[in-house]
């Protein structure tokens, strides 16, 4: 347990910043299955509309060092690659 009385205030901060940091994450989540759900449903834009939701989130969160802004590229990238694929299966 912290004993100096900035020690204590640093472990008030860090609670509420990982309560935060969670549900931030989780929304992630939920944001990323969703899109994920549509392309294996072949809807492309249901997809595409999921997917800019999800790429907000995604920068949101990187700016605030949630995620680290080469993950949240990388799932951006991913996403979008598997968008562009259904599209293709669909013309």
């Amino acid at each position: 347990m912290p004993t100096t009385n900035s020690a204590k205030k640093r472990l008030r901060q860090n609670v509420v910043r990982r309560a935060r940091n969670r549900s931030t994450r989780s929304t992630l989540k939920t944001l990323i299955r969703r899109v994920r759900d549509s392309i294996a449903a072949g809807d492309a834009t249901k997809a595409a509309s999921e997917f800019r939701i999800a790429t907000k989130k995604l920068d949101q969160a990187a700016g605030t060092g949630v995620l680290h802004r080469n993950s949240a590229a990388r799932t951006k990238s991913r996403l979008s690659a598997a968008i562009k694929g259904v599209k293709a299966k669909i013309a």
